[in-house]
């Protein structure tokens, strides 16, 4: 078989649910188009440019001059999402009110931004190959490394933020293994409601992280292997593009 593309979001569809993992992974089944993710997608774009400007530009003002030509490329890339906004008004001004709320939590003018969509990847092992996409990492002077990733929903409840800050340890894990640097900040910018959820990993964390990766890579391939992907109900159900085709559901 092909070696297995392993990514935080696949991983988080696995544990989840390994039927959700099977349609997306394995089937490639068509999904809805989510709102939500379509608006982080907008923000997340916006967020990008604005670190191509120069810091004495980079305003509030700056960002949602960005924004409508972000969203007429968005749509006309995806004209399908355009019909679906029926209130475009509403739907930049919740735009704009999360762009906004980012100015409340960094002041992009103090530090420049090293990479943005950083694409990082590894071989992790023979049968298994690793990667994701960072939002952004700043290197800064003195050669720390800080890992950001933008979320525009609201920030975890207390106790959830260990799983949040999964996804950010995969990419610091990455970056260890090739660059021999251990990242000195993972943080989590919460635009939903104005939250940051910061870590500070030490290799012994990211070694713990290499060996979750490891066993579910294993039972990812068993699953293969053995066409088996159990279903797993979750409150999470409702918001699945498949409960319709879901045997958990039927």
């Amino acid at each position: 078989m092909d070696q297995l593309r392993l990514s935080p979001s696949r991983v988080n569809d696995f544990t989840n649910c390994p039927q959700l993992y099977k349609y997306r992974a394995i089937l490639n089944l068509p999904e809805q188009i989510s709102l939500d993710a379509e608006r982080g997608k907008l923000v997340h774009s916006v967020l990008e440019d604005l670190f191509e400007l120069p810091r004495e530009e980079r305003l509030s003002e700056s960002a949602l001059e960005i924004l409508p030509t972000a969203w007429k490329k968005q749509i006309s890339d995806n004209p399908e999402l355009g019909q679906m906004v029926t209130n475009e008004k509403e739907w930049m001004d919740r735009a704009e009110s999360l762009l906004e709320t980012y100015f409340t939590l960094e002041n992009p003018q103090e530090f420049d931004s090293t990479y943005r969509e950083l694409h990082l990847e590894k071989n992790f092992t023979e049968e298994i190959y690793l990667h994701g996409y960072v939002d952004r990492l700043d290197i800064a002077p003195t050669g720390e490394v800080r890992i950001v990733d933008y979320k525009t929903g609201k920030s975890p409840k207390p106790g959830w933020e260990e799983k949040a800050l999964f996804q950010l340890r995969v990419y610091a894990l990455l970056y260890w293994r090739n660059e021999g640097v251990l990242p000195r900040v993972l943080q989590l910018i919460y635009l939903g409601d104005g939250k940051i959820v910061k870590s500070s990993p030490t290799e012994k964390v990211l070694e713990a992280t290499e060996r979750i990766l490891h066993n579910i890579g294993e039972e990812i391939l068993t699953a293969i292997e053995t066409d088996f992907f159990p279903t797993k109900k979750s409150r999470l159900c409702d918001w699945c593009s498949f409960k319709n085709i879901c045997p958990a559901h039927n």
